[in-house]
C-alpha cells in the first residue's frame, strides 16, 4: 500500500471514536465534532470547523440516507485528513435524503487542497454504510472501543 493512499483505516484514531454522544439537534451534533476536533488537535479552530461543517450542510444536507450522515469540509491549513466517527444517544433531524432522521455520523475534514483522495474517502464510507449490516453493528456498539474495532476491522 502506497503512503498516499487514504483509507477509513488510515485516518480515524480511536480518540475520534465516539459511541452514544448525547445530541439533541443536527446543529449540535456539528458542534460537537468541532469540540472533539479541537481537543485532539487544538491548533485546529473549532469555530472555523463548525463554520464550514455548517456552510456544506447549507450547501444540501450530508444525510445519506438510513439514519447516515457523512458530514464533510475542508479546511485552511489543514495538512491531513480528520475523520470523526459517532453513534448518537438518540436519532436527530438531519434534512437527510430520505427525510429519516439521523443516529450515525462519520465527519471528514480535508486540506483546502485535497480533492481525488477527498472523494475516494467520500465513496468509501458510502459504500460501507450501503450495507445495512454494517450499519447495524455500528450502531449496537456500546462502547467506543469496539465501535472503533469495527469501523476500522473490514480492512480499509
Amino acid at each position: 500500500m502506497s503512503d498516499t493512499s487514504l483509507t477509513i483505516d488510515t485516518i480515524l484514531v480511536p480518540e475520534l471514536t465516539l459511541c452514544r454522544v448525547p445530541a439533541s439537534s443536527k446543529k449540535r451534533a456539528l458542534e460537537f465534532i468541532a469540540e472533539q476536533i479541537n481537543h485532539q488537535d487544538n491548533t485546529l479552530s473549532e469555530t472555523q470547523l463548525f463554520n464550514n461543517l455548517i456552510s456544506r450542510e447549507r450547501l444540501g444536507s450530508t444525510g445519506i440516507g438510513q439514519g447516515i450522515a457523512i458530514p464533510h469540509c475542508r479546511l485552511e491549513g489543514l495538512d491531513h485528513v480528520v475523520g470523526v466517527l459517532m453513534t448518537l444517544e438518540e436519532s436527530v433531524e438531519f434534512d437527510a435524503i430520505d427525510n429519516q432522521p439521523v443516529d450515525l455520523i462519520f465527519a471528514l475534514i480535508v486540506p483546502k487542497e485535497a480533492t481525488s483522495e477527498h472523494l475516494e474517502l467520500l465513496s468509501q464510507l458510502a459504500e460501507k454504510f450501503n450495507e445495512r449490516s454494517f450499519c447495524d453493528r455500528l450502531r449496537q456498539c456500546e462502547d467506543a472501543g469496539t465501535l472503533y474495532q469495527r469501523m476500522t476491522a473490514s480492512g480499509g
